[in-house]
């Protein structure tokens, strides 16, 4: 198996995430999967950035401990990450006097842990410090002449240096992708295919040239043939996708990180050209509103969505924060509307750029009061397309809010996944108990399924009120004792009626060997490098399942009952401090995971971490296990 991990690193603002774009989409072009995690601080210009990616000659979904190569021409990517490094460094030659104290940019505590290292090895606190210590740990260290191949290329295409000068990324990038030994026509194909102005093709184009020119290969990578078309893909664009192929017709948003991205490609991209296109979505595109805060952001969705509108919104933690009292009200009046939540670190601001899988109860128990609420939860980039074009169909067919759950680490990762098993073709829009409001129309009609006939706001001469408060079928507010016991169970049937109507495959994904004693219990992201580690643990005889769940209103209490039944070991895995999800599977069946693999530091969990956790509690470690790797 090819597994190699990439790590192209610098300064917030300099390129970084084109850099990986177009690395990822020369290897993308040459056949192999990839896997690619962007991790940035919180401010907008200067910090360090890094992307790390993982090269694979099958499907792959996570990242790495370890890095196979490291290219940079800065110096605080190379003190932040020299100690992951186990193969090759590239570097810029000119940097080797810099110093450790003079990175102005870096946190004391970062700067503190790293002179601790270099200066128990008896190293100067500089780059040429950390080249010995790497030399003397077998690594391979390249430097790279950046400032003479920038000269090169500007005598060549006679521009100036701040134009030129950018093409710096592309030699770090063209020196990567010369040391795996690819035919240099993917590089140049995704060179072009970014670049569209002839004189920056030129000039990227040269950087290629001279970036692989100054290394010789250390892997023998060969183009691998690809069956049908294949899609390079992010979380915010799939979420986007699913519900432009879902029909909406209005989003509504205040921007915040990460969740802002998502509104700004459906804004974008709000009118699609699809050879077999839905009829439905011919009629129109979608309109997209910049709000003053987030509570105007949920209300506007949610009069939207009484007059007919299919409706989202999207936010993170402070945002959804402040739109409970406003899902609480369509929550009371059956409103459907999608609230799309891009979990991040908290609380209060926490860490805005980095992922999390906190907020899980808060999103289950949103707003005061008991009602109804759907709560999905997307594990892969598939998940999310499919998630959010199946979260507009549900809020419309049981009438209620629809949380749709998506951490940081989907939402600014991307991967490479196959058209063919994608086939969004097969998905179908449903809107639910449609009518038009007669005269004697009853907007909250009882039934036995707890789920009204619904009309649109003037689609018909009946009266159609909505309240704050209890009301009748009518929506007339009302304390009567038998209405509100009536009323307060019509709506909580919703939940009843949902959790008959999934199927098991809708609410829970399994995994390996589900006949072992030993199983993983996980969600969201957090599946990504367990599906990942199975491999590895297998190789080493440890052959267990894992269940994914994708449902937690309405839970899937006898799905999980009876995966769980007579399971000696059951590992709860979430990037979480109180193994939320674990907490979540007693309070429904009774049964209690026995270990729980845990980290809430914001970044993702890497496959190793995942392998040695197993190992360890296969060996009889701590029940707790908590993670802190990476940057």
């Amino acid at each position: 198996m090819v597994r190699i991990s990439w790590v192209i690193g610098g300064p917030q603002g300099s390129g970084v995430d084109t850099s990986a774009n177009l690395f990822g989409d020369a290897i993308a072009k040459a056949g192999y999967y990839i896997f690619g995690n962007r991790e940035y601080y919180s401010n907008i210009k200067g910090k360090h950035s890094y992307f790390t990616l993982t090269i694979s000659d099958v499907p792959t979904a996570s990242i790495s401990d370890d890095i196979d190569i490291l290219s940079t021409f800065e110096a605080e990517t190379i003190f932040q990450h020299f100690r992951q490094l186990k193969g090759v460094l590239l570097y810029d030659k000119n940097i080797e006097g810099a110093k450790l104290s003079n990175m102005m940019f870096m946190e004391h505590e970062v700067r503190h842990n790293i002179s601790q290292v270099l200066s128990s090895h008896g190293l100067e606190e500089s780059i040429s410090g950390v080249l010995s210590y790497l030399k003397n740990n077998g690594i391979t260290v390249i430097p790279i002449d950046f400032d003479s191949t920038l000269t090169k290329i500007m005598n060549e295409v006679n521009q100036s240096s701040t134009v030129v000068g950018k093409a710096k990324n592309v030699i770090a990038v063209a020196a990567s992708y010369g040391l795996l030994g690819l035919d240099k026509k993917f590089l140049i194909a995704a060179v072009s295919s970014i670049f569209k102005k002839e004189e920056y093709r030129k000039i990227n184009s040269l950087a290629v040239d001279y970036g692989m020119a100054q290394v010789q290969p250390k892997h023998d990578l060969k183009a691998l043939p690809m069956n049908g078309s294949r899609l390079r893909v992010d979380g915010n664009y799939m979420s986007a996708l699913g519900k432009i192929f879902g029909g909406l017709r209005m989003q509504t948003y205040y921007p915040i990180t990460p969740a802002s991205d998502e509104s700004e490609f459906i804004e974008s991209h709000q009118m699609l050209d699809l050879e077999n296109e839905k009829e439905e979505l011919k009629k129109a595109g979608a309109v997209v509103l910049q709000m003053e805060d987030e509570i105007a952001a949920v209300n506007t969705a949610i009069a939207a969505a009484l007059t007919g509108a299919r409706t989202a919104t999207a936010t993170s933690g402070p945002g959804f924060s402040l739109m409970c009292e406003g899902i609480g009200w369509a929550g009371m009046n059956e409103v459907p509307i999608v609230i799309t939540y891009y979990m991040r670190g908290g609380p209060s601001t926490g860490l805005p750029t980095r992922s999390a899988q906190t907020d899980l109860k808060f999103a289950l128990n949103a707003g005061h009061g008991e009602f109804p609420k759907i709560v999905i939860a997307s594990g892969d980039h598939t998940e999310v397309f499919r998630d959010a074009f199946w979260a507009l169909n549900l809020a419309e067919k049981y009438q209620t809010p629809v949380i749709h759950l998506i951490e940081k680490t989907l939402a600014n990762s991307y991967t490479t996944i196959d058209e063919g098993p994608f086939n969004y073709n097969a998905l179908r829009i449903s809107r639910g108990k449609i009518v038009k409001a007669s005269e004697s129309y009853r907007r909250f009609e009882l039934s036995d399924d707890g789920i009204s006939p619904r009309a649109f706001l003037g689609s018909g001469p009946g009266k159609i009120i909505h309240e704050g408060d209890e009301h009748n079928e009518y929506g007339h507010i009302a304390e009567e004792v038998n209405i509100r016991f009536n009323m307060y169970e019509k709506r909580m049937k919703k939940l009843e009626t949902a959790a008959k109507e999934m199927s098991e495959r809708d609410c829970i994904n399994t995994y390996g060997n589900m006949d072992s004693d030993t199983v993983i219990v996980t969600w969201g992201s957090s599946k990504l490098p367990v599906i990942d580690a199975l491999e590895m643990l297998k190789a080493d005889g440890i052959d267990i399942g894992v269940i994914q769940i994708r449902v937690f209103s309405p839970f899937p209490k006898s799905a999980i009952s009876r995966l769980l039944a007579n399971k000696q070991t059951i590992i709860a895995v979430e990037s979480n401090y109180t193994a939320q999800a674990g907490q979540i599977i007693t309070e429904n069946t009774g049964i209690m995971p026995t270990h729980c693999i845990l980290k809430w530091n914001g970044r993702m969990i890497t496959r190793e971490e995942i392998y040695k956790s197993i190992r360890r509690i296969k060996s009889g470690a701590s029940k707790r296990i908590a993670l802190n790797g990476g940057v």
